[in-house]
């Protein structure tokens, strides 16, 4: 075998590792789709995942945002795909695009002052609220054949060479991957035979150093593929490979019609559109993955979340400027820039989903469907400021502060409940006054 040829093993074929950054600051997650094939004894695994999905008729379009960790020369990359992809089906995008359709879909925070009572006191109907803001390839082909592996198709691609692979058999793939350089994660074999059974085939991406320097570029740049499948699903059970503890997957997914949602798993909005305590603000990013955290674990990880479903022509409030039609088409969106008889804007619907899964919840890879629903949804929360004045300023002032002090507690209710803190913890936080210790028959039943 050549060096080169040593080379090809290292672009096998994962199934998608992916970046996962909120708007607001969050810790890293997990990646999903695919696994990470190391040479030697290299220690790889998947960190995070973020997926830019596009779907119309039978047309798809996948982007994935990796955030691989390590020596680039340990880099590989298997996907399964269900078609062997052209050259022109693949291509080097801009991570830009995801940092925007983030910002766009995040969980967000709406603010509110309150009106000073004495005004409304005096003028009933007065509302004052105001909102903030080519590669070529030689292999030991008599070899390949007997382990039921083929070179399908191999391209250079930016910084990647790549190779379509298809086979016949689990444990010939795995085989092939090993005398081919690569150290397997154990159970390889078993999580892909469902692939093969399927006849899918094995897209492999791995680093071309010489293309990646020439890029001046030192992070490695999204990968975009298109195919048509009658399958509306994304392969996320091979991810499980590599991790380490659960793991996290921030889908987007670009329909022409409906909100997206899963058949073959629950799919529910996470709670939202809620008041909360006005400290959140400086704070939102642990306050939110607290609340992802507890609200993932009550449904034992079986459940993806909606977390933004809108029309991509508007938004209220905009956490971030929709993406134009320049960006929407390099989402994938092929059919960006058409009349939408609606006012003018793209007709493109924005479903932002978050999974957070395990090896045991998620036995079955994500299968979904566009359906009717248009109802908008935002993952919102809302921080209402009191007012500022006295408390004799006016008759109105005093029941106005009593009021305040009740909506401080149910704030605080809501923020203990929805996170899983101590209630306790929450009002110590918010520095609310100390309450009267509760009979032993309130809370028997609750």
């Amino acid at each position: 075998m050549t060096p080169f040829a040593a080379r090809a093993g290292a672009w096998l074929v994962v199934a998608i590792a992916l970046a996962f950054l909120f708007a607001f600051t969050a810790a890293p997650a997990s990646a999903f789709c695919g696994f990470y094939v190391g040479k030697a004894d290299a220690s790889l695994f998947n960190e995070a995942s973020q997926v830019i999905m596009v779907r119309r008729d039978n047309r798809t379009v996948i982007s994935m945002a990796n955030d691989y960790k390590g020596a680039l020369t340990e880099f590989a990359l298997v996907v399964p795909v269900p078609t062997v992809l052209e050259r022109g089906q693949i291509r080097i995008g801009d991570r830009k695009l995801f940092e925007r359709i983030d910002a766009y879909s995040a969980p967000r925070l709406a603010e509110y002052f309150d009106a000073d009572p004495c005004r409304v006191y005096k003028m009933k109907d007065e509302a004052a609220r105001s909102a903030p803001a080519s590669a070529m390839i030689t292999q030991e082909q008599r070899r390949d054949k007997a382990l039921g592996v083929a070179v399908e198709a191999a391209y250079t691609v930016g910084e990647y060479d790549i190779v379509i692979l298809s086979a016949r058999q689990s444990d010939g793939l795995e085989i092939w991957l090993r005398e081919n350089g690569y150290r397997m994660p154990r159970g390889a074999a078993a999580a892909l035979q469902p692939y093969i059974r399927q006849q899918m085939k094995f897209f492999v991406a791995k680093v071309n150093l010489a293309e990646q320097a020439r890029t001046g570029v030192s992070h490695l740049r999204p990968l975009q593929f298109a195919f048509e499948s009658e399958r509306f699903m994304l392969p996320v059970r091979l991810g499980m490979l590599n991790a380490k503890g659960p793991q996290d997957l921030v889908l987007y997914v670009l329909t022409a019609n409906g909100r997206v949602e899963a058949t073959n798993y629950r799919t529910v909005k996470v709670p939202a559109n809620v008041d909360l305590p006005v400290h959140v603000r400086g704070e939102f990013g642990r306050t939110y993955q607290a609340l992802f955290s507890a609200q993932s674990a009550r449904e034992d990880h079986r459940a993806l979340f909606t977390e933004y479903f809108w029309d991509m022509s508007w938004c209220d409030p905009c956490a971030a400027d929709p993406l134009t039609p320049a960006e929407l088409r390099e989402a994938g969106v092929y059919w960006a820039g058409a009349a939408s008889g609606r006012g003018g804007g793209q007709p493109v619907m924005l479903t932002r989903l978050h999974l957070r899964y395990t090896r045991d919840s998620l036995p079955e890879d994500l299968v979904f469907q566009e359906t009717q629903d248009r109802t908008n949804f935002q993952a919102r929360y809302v921080l209402r400021h009191p007012w500022t004045g006295a408390a004799d300023a006016c008759e109105a002032a005093k029941p106005y502060f009593a009021e305040v002090e009740a909506r401080r507690e149910r704030e605080a209710q809501t923020l203990a409940s929805l996170t899983g803190w101590r209630l306790d913890d929450v009002r110590a936080r918010m520095a609310l006054p100390a309450k009267a210790p509760q009979r032993w028959w309130e809370s028997l039943w609750k």
